[in-house]
């Protein structure tokens, strides 16, 4: 009997956009590109998986009136499902062709056999390296990823430092220019595990960790990761390949002996920073900050096209006076994924990294550039 479920629409088309982006753009094997919908047990299963990395999610917000499988490209059917405007939308497998049905349109979608697709994604709970809850791992995903090299010729880079020792995480990223570290608590195993997680993978790990209330489980083996997300609406299941290589020595890269100080407001300092970038070019990315006892100044200079200066205060700035250059897309960057109303600035010189500290659990390695 052919597959037929009805779907809560908002429901499909939040998984769809979760496990659509897994599939492959380019490849030469279609059944990469496609999105396998099971029925089965009053729940739906999306799957989808580009070789290297691979997602599983159980939608329970359907009425499944007869149970099966289809395998059809994740692209348009994530693109029909979005568009659809009704509350709850009909799939049914026709062969290997899906229809989807709404109140004032149908769609016929040609896929291919489910028999094609590749293993589903799996996790063996048998292994755990340690069981984490969704938010405090989602946040430490946030404040490490962003910093992650993109296309590096240093490939090990181009991931994200995956470091347990006991029930510490921590989870590391740089791109050479900067470095972002972000300390959770966890409930780990004894020992040490450590390894590279792709990018990719986290991405999508965070899109799957919304759920405040969920935990997550994580097993670790020689050359694949897999997280499993324990939500009463929506467990999903991911497994990736590790990136290969040894990621830099990071502890090396933290200045231990800033001698200067400054605790900062933090949306007080991340509006200072954008009015300072406006006069800023590709060829001039910096802005100067003097720091000084009771407050801060930026400015920026650019060739033809002006200059600028904005002053705010500070809460207290320990040590000499001094003034160092920052890009300051990267400062940016940093402040958008801590919660925190203030940061720390460490420094030691204008030719020196500097420090940003929010608390025990986020630390950031920013390098001066030339003013």
């Amino acid at each position: 009997m052919a597959m037929k479920v009805i779907c809560d629409q908002a429901a499909l088309a939040d998984a769809l956009n979760t496990v659509g982006s897994v599939v492959a753009s380019r490849t030469p094997s279609p059944v990469l590109t496609c999105v396998k919908l099971t029925a089965a047990d009053g729940r739906l299963r999306l799957a989808a998986t580009d070789g290297e990395t691979s997602l599983v999610l159980d939608l329970d917000r359907v009425e499944v009136e007869n149970a099966g499988e289809v395998l059809v490209p994740g692209d348009k059917l994530t693109q029909i499902i979005r568009e659809c405007a009704d509350p709850t939308i009909a799939l049914e497998a026709d062969g290997h062709a899906l229809h989807i049905r709404g109140d004032d349109a149908r769609f016929k979608v040609f896929g291919f056999d489910p028999k094609e697709a590749p293993p589903e994604a799996t996790f063996d709970d048998t292994n755990v390296d340690c069981t984490i809850d969704s938010g405090i791992l989602a946040s430490a995903v946030a404040r490490s990823l962003f910093a992650a090299a993109s296309e590096h010729t240093r490939y090990a880079i181009n991931g994200v430092l995956y470091h347990r020792e006991g029930k510490r995480l921590r989870m590391v990223a740089t791109d050479g220019r900067r470095l972002a570290m972000a300390i959770a608590d966890c409930d780990g195993a004894d020992g040490e595990v450590s390894c590279i997680i792709p990018a990719k993978a986290l991405g999508l790990l965070r899109r799957m960790t919304k759920d405040p209330d969920a935990s997550v489980r994580i097993t670790v083996g020689e050359s694949r990761i897999a997280f499993h997300v324990d939500s009463a609406t929506a467990p999903a299941t991911l497994v990736s390949s590790l990136v290969e290589g040894r990621f830099p020595p990071f502890e090396d890269v933290i200045p231990k002996d800033q001698d200067k100080k400054l605790v900062c407001n933090r949306e007080l300092l991340r509006s200072a920073i954008r009015r300072a970038s406006l006069l800023t070019t590709e060829e001039s990315r910096s802005v100067r900050m003097h720091f000084e006892s009771d407050k801060l100044t930026l400015s920026s200079h650019a060739p033809e096209m002006g200059e600028s200066e904005v002053i705010i205060e500070v809460k207290g700035y320990e040590g000499d006076a001094m003034e160092i250059g920052f890009n300051p897309a990267y400062i940016a960057d940093a402040l958008k994924v801590v919660d925190e109303d203030d940061v720390t600035f460490e420094l030691k010189a204008s030719n020196k990294p500097g420090l940003i500290r929010v608390g025990r659990d986020f630390t950031y390695v920013l390098m001066p550039v030339t003013v």
